[in-house]
């Protein structure tokens, strides 16, 4: 199995909400059920078989699907411009393998990723003219503020 080494996605769009908060969000600004419904609808068109609906968290949400090597969830949601005063708004989501408890506590849900899985997402955020600026990172990387090493590509 090949896996992936690029597994946190960022990327830009106004097809998604961003500035009305919902009665359902448990924090305010929690965005992204919409987008996680569209990313479900257009994995499930490419015959991936994902959650019906996503769930929430408290920094954004999240939803599972399953390719032919293994059970992955994506997790993210919308970053807006004021985070960051030198990075505009971006959409950003991460996968992570699914794994039992006790793997979980020493990464495993890092580790092992196939890039089948990151593919998918790909193909999806590419093919929507509504999307731009799609960017793949290393989670290494990423959770250190180092974007701009950043890949068009898994």
């Amino acid at each position: 199995m090949e896996t992936a080494t690029r597994t946190v996605v960022t990327f830009q769009t106004s097809k998604f909400n961003t500035t009305e908060s919902r009665d359902y969000f448990i924090n305010p600004g929690c965005f992204g059920d919409d987008c996680c419904k569209w990313l479900i609808a257009e994995l499930e068109a490419d015959g991936v078989k994902c959650d019906a609906t996503p769930g929430q968290e408290d920094f954004g949400w999240y939803f599972n699907f399953e390719d032919a090597l293994g059970k992955y969830c994506v997790v993210g949601g919308y970053r807006p411009d004021d985070y960051d005063e030198n990075v505009p708004g971006v959409w950003m989501f991460w996968l992570e393998r699914q794994t039992g408890f006790f793997s979980s506590l020493f990464g495993g849900r890092d580790k092992e990723i196939a890039l089948s899985a990151a593919e998918a997402l790909h193909r999806v955020l590419s093919r929507s003219s509504d999307i731009r600026n799609v960017q793949w990172h290393t989670k290494k990387n990423f959770d250190n503020n180092i974007e701009d090493a950043g890949a068009p590509a898994p």
